[in-house]
């Protein structure tokens, strides 16, 4: 029978620390004691942020982006390219995309993928709003940056099948390993809808399957 080491209030801040992605019973107790040992320096400014985040974090009219403006701060950049839409699964995407500098087009936030495993369909995403963008004009090209999974590719077939009747381009992110005379590293170029993905290619040749493991040997 185990026994509690420590008051109720500690016990809760370890279980809603273990809620959190990444972070078990034993990692959450680790650092409930960090947060606890750095208490003036840490903990009380960490429950202040949460505080504040908590009352003025706002979810985007526009794309479904968080911040704590409506609409976000990218929405509100006249410098953005406002005829590419960048269609993306989640907030984090957006996030991740942004990190590595990748666009400088507006986003547009689906809030999940389709899944009938999991009981998500077209209502549960934010696809009204992304056709309504669509609908009211300017916008020529619409980028799916949606993951490489089943759901994700579903999504994006989903997608392209409500726009059809719309004069937008759509591309897709590539997937796959782009190999050079001196190293492999990921490509995160634009093709087209319908065309194969995750090939890899040296310049502009295809490549077969036994020289793309050759290929593959002498980068390693």
């Amino acid at each position: 029978m185990s026994t509690s080491v420590a008051g109720p209030e500690i016990e809760r801040l370890v279980q809603l620390l273990a809620r959190l992605p990444g972070l078990g019973p034993r990692s959450a107790r680790r650092v409930a004691l960090h947060l606890i040992r750095k208490r003036e320096t840490l903990l009380a400014p960490l429950a202040e942020a949460l505080r504040v985040a908590q009352e003025r974090i706002l979810t985007c009219s526009v794309c479904g982006n968080v911040d704590t403006r409506d609409p976000c701060t990218i929405c509100s950049d006249e410098r953005r390219d406002s005829t590419t839409l960048v269609v993306v699964e989640s907030v984090g995407d957006l996030w991740a995309l942004e990190r590595a500098g990748a666009t400088r087009a507006r986003y547009h936030v689906l809030g999940g993928a389709l899944s009938a495993l999991d009981g998500v369909g077209p209502s549960d995403l934010n696809l009204s709003g992304l056709v309504a963008r669509v609908a009211n004009g300017g916008v020529s090209e619409m980028i799916l940056a949606v993951n490489a999974t089943v759901e994700g590719q579903t999504t994006a077939h989903y997608i392209i099948d409500l726009l059809t009747d719309y004069p937008v381009k759509v591309t897709r992110l590539a997937h796959g390993v782009l190999i050079d005379r001196r190293s492999a590293r990921r490509s995160f170029a634009l093709a087209p809808v319908g065309r194969p993905h995750g090939s890899l290619s040296v310049g502009r040749k295809r490549l077969s399957k036994g020289e793309r493991d050759a290929a593959c040997n002498r980068s390693l």
